[in-house]
């Protein structure tokens, strides 16, 4: 037995399932999950010594590979001056102000722990803003783990069988609306019942929770206009977006102002957090400023500051880092399309950027229904492939691919080379 093996055997006694996090038991694959000890730029390092090239990249953040040295740096500095203080700090002022300067809609801002606590706070807030009590989101969108997000959830809700959660009250799910993602006729139609209800939509403006699913042209300007028509405010859930599309994130690169965006992950260097922010007027009803009441000892935390300023700096700083991404983006999946004509599958790639998924599926993928016909067994079985030749995937078919500007062209080619290795022995 491995050491990951005794390791989960010991954990299954202690902790919920073994695991402080549904997708990370790899029941959606099988077998038992790779406990990791350390990583390092593009690799992973596990329990057994086993290394491995990363492609999670701790769902988002790792933007610049694991422990970059910048903000190792700056987490070393930063805990010289103890953890925690639960009182202001400067450096919560520089990353309002970086962030406001670097996402195109957020005027004003408000640091919290998770992208969870972020999403819900940002509900709350339209809530209060427009006195409406319903919200509208999409099947197979995943927006943390609030109540009024388990309704038609995607990624880990999906992948363990349990879309709808118990524990979340018959009227938390009435004042929740679903459509399917890409389809604006079912979110007018729902706007048109359900007249001056309606707090908010919220979305993923590229889905990272059914695996990579891309807007269909028109779909989020269609938005944009109809949440105006109706006074609904346009939630932009972008935790793993933001800051990864573009400097400025998906909002930057398709060109759309929401009037809230929820962001988490990069902006802590990969540490615990999350923000909300948006328009002055909107986010002016936060208490203390105004009657929404949020709160959070651990909101705006040094050291999460302290990584994610210089985390976002170098960002801001190098343009390079997007242009590098959008080749090591192309690359990749380039070599992956060639594998599969080689081997005359029609599987689906949807792309943009340095997120992707590979469906194992031959029907476009546009939006969650779509994304249900993949072949289960079929990525399980590639998967474990994949891992066997030192790649290290999401372990479900329902989770975007983030890649790091680590990667280099010998790890990419590496990488096609497992890929078309994995599909032959998963379809054999």
């Amino acid at each position: 037995m491995t050491t990951s093996e005794q390791l989960f055997e010991k954990a299954k006694t202690l902790i919920p399932g073994g695991v402080n996090s549904p997708v990370r038991a790899f029941r959606a694959v099988g077998g038992s999950p790779v406990f990791i000890k350390s990583a390092k730029g593009p690799y992973l390092y596990d329990e057994d010594g086993r290394q491995y090239i990363e492609l999670i990249n701790s769902w988002g953040p790792m933007i610049l590979g694991h422990a970059f040295e910048p903000v190792e740096k700056a987490v070393r500095d930063a805990i010289q001056d103890s953890f925690s203080f639960g009182a202001p700090t400067r450096k919560e002022v520089e990353m309002a102000e970086l962030i406001t300067t670097m996402v195109p809609s957020v005027e004003k801002v408000r640091m919290v722990n998770s992208g969870t606590e972020a999403t819900m706070a940002a509900i709350r807030v339209a809530r209060g803003f427009t006195g409406r009590d319903k919200i509208i989101k999409f099947e197979g969108c995943y927006h943390g783990h609030g109540d009024s997000f388990l309704i038609a959830a995607g990624s880990g809700a999906m992948t363990m069988g349990i879309p709808d959660s118990p524990g979340v009250t018959k009227a938390t799910a009435a004042d929740t609306l679903t459509a399917p993602y890409n389809d604006l006729a079912a979110v007018e139609k729902l706007l048109e019942n359900n007249q001056n209800q309606v707090a908010a939509v919220i979305l993923e403006p590229v889905v990272g929770n059914m695996g990579c699913v891309l807007p269909q042209p028109g779909f989020l300007e269609g938005v944009r206009t109809l949440c105006d028509k109706h006074g609904t405010l346009l939630i932009f859930d972008e935790v793993m977006t933001g800051f990864r599309l573009a400097k400025g994130g998906a909002q930057e690169r398709f060109g759309i102002t929401p009037d809230l965006t929820t962001m988490g992950k990069i902006i802590g260097g990969g540490m615990p957090v999350g923000a909300y922010g948006g328009r002055a007027d909107i986010m002016n009803v936060v208490s203390p400023a105004g009657p929404v009441y949020q709160a959070g000892t651990l909101s705006g935390n040094p050291i999460a500051m302290s990584a994610g300023l210089a985390m976002l700096h170098h960002l801001n700083d190098h343009p390079e880092v997007y242009t590098r991404l959008e080749e090591i983006g192309a690359a990749l999946v380039n070599g992956f399309q060639s594998s599969l004509t080689k081997l005359g599958l029609n599987y689906t790639i949807n792309h943009i950027g340095s997120m992707f998924t590979l469906f194992m599926t031959e029907r476009s993928v546009t939006n969650f229904t779509e994304a249900k016909t993949c072949d289960l067994p079929l990525f399980g079985r590639y998967f474990h492939a994949m891992l066997k030749r030192g790649v290290y995937l999401a372990p479900s078919q329902f989770e975007s691919l983030f890649l790091s500007v680590a990667l280099t062209d010998d790890l990419i080619s590496q990488i096609i080379q497992a890929n078309e290795e994995s599909l032959q022995e998963a379809l054999a």
